[in-house]
Order: structure tokens, then C-alpha cells, then sequence
């Protein structure tokens, strides 16, 4: 086409390639605006795990805080116990003096489902 002349009019069979243009464009917008609102919805989920995820990490750090305290106070009564254990600085007893039957009286106890 040279300069300053107007473009070709429309051809009859035109039309239906127009109307398929405008159609798929149609198409095209509806999918993309779809696909960015599943994007859209997939980042805001993944915000929620990801806060989510983020609390309990912080739970789990104050657990280990503080099960770390109590672990150091347990370290620390044991070696307070440690020297006075009388258990830890005798020899062991011989071992029937630990299996020997022993016979256990409950006279405190009335009811007579517990008599004999």
C-alpha cells in the first residue's frame, strides 16, 4: 500500500475471521484472568501455610527453650546428688538380698475385699 492511501476495505468473507479474532481474543482475556486469580489464590494459600509453618517453628523454639532449662536444672541436681548418693558409693548388695521374697502386711487397709 503506498502512503496516504486507505486501507482495503472489508471483503465479505471477512467477517466470519473477524468474528473468530474477536472470539478467541474473548477467550483468551476469560483464560488469562482465570489463571491469574488460581495464581492469585496459590500465593495467598501459600502466605497461610508459610504463617502457619512460621508459628510453630516458634512453638518448637520456645519448647526446646525451655525443655533445655529443665534438662540443665535435672544436670544440676544430679550432680548436686551425685556425691551424697549412698547408692552410687557402696558396692552393690548381692543379688538375693534384692530377689528375696518379701512379705507384705497391711493391717491399716479394712475393707474386706483387701482381707485375706
Amino acid at each position: 500500500m503506498a502512503m496516504g492511501m486507505p486501507k482495503a476495505s472489508h471483503i465479505p468473507g471477512d467477517s466470519s475471521d473477524d468474528m473468530r479474532k474477536v472470539q478467541r481474543r474473548e477467550k483468551n482475556r476469560i483464560a488469562a484472568q482465570k489463571s491469574r486469580l488460581r495464581q492469585t489464590q496459590k500465593a495467598d494459600t501459600l502466605h497461610l501455610e508459610s504463617e502457619d509453618l512460621e508459628r510453630q517453628n516458634a512453638a518448637l523454639r520456645r519448647e526446646i527453650k525451655q525443655l533445655t532449662e529443665e534438662m540443665k536444672h535435672f544436670a544440676s541436681m544430679l550432680s548436686s546428688h551425685e556425691p551424697l548418693c549412698s547408692i552410687l558409693t557402696c558396692p552393690p548388695p548381692p543379688p538375693e538380698v534384692l530377689y528375696a521374697t518379701h512379705s507384705f502386711h497391711q493391717p491399716h487397709i479394712s475393707s474386706p475385699r483387701f482381707q485375706h
